[in-house]
């Protein structure tokens, strides 16, 4: 199991992030962005199997059990968008989220990027600690949202 950031503190805590698919509870990572989370209720299975399948995802483990996730979208050259990031709730308030992100900013394919994006509506807070801000030039960025598509 591929281990990034070997923060002591966290490690002897019993928390580990790995980038292995292969650590990834497909179920309880489903069941999570299905069921609680606020951007990805209603998403088909294999929707979300086939997202994992082409993203770098990050598992947050305590004893090889799921508490944590995010993945990151990229051309691995000039820009990533990270998503789908959550700290299940009996792992909150110690520090996970932060470590995760700080986690997902080191790794080792994703330095060097001319641009970061992500979206969220309520981690403003945890993001402006790693530089983001809001964009700058709104006007700039357009999208197509379809959050029911099958």
């Amino acid at each position: 199991m591929k281990t990034y950031m070997n923060d002591a503190v966290f490690l002897k805590m019993g928390y580990e992030i790995s980038t292995e698919k292969s650590a990834i509870n497909f179920e309880v990572v489903y069941n999570y962005l299905n069921g609680d989370s606020y951007w990805a209720q209603g998403i088909p299975k294999e929707k979300l199997k086939k997202a994992i399948e082409n993203s770098i995802c990050f598992s947050v483990l305590k004893e090889q059990e799921q508490v944590g996730f995010a993945r990151v979208i990229s051309d691995h050259a000039t820009f990533a968008y990270i998503c789908d990031v959550f700290i299940l709730p009996k792992a909150r308030g110690n520090g996970l989220s932060k470590w995760l992100v700080q986690t997902i900013m080191n790794h080792p394919d994703l330095q060097g990027l001319r641009r970061w994006s992500l979206a969220t509506f309520d981690a403003h807070g945890l993001y402006k600690q790693f530089g983001f801000k809001e964009v700058s030039r709104p006007d700039r960025w357009m999208e197509i949202f379809k959050p029911y598509i099958t």
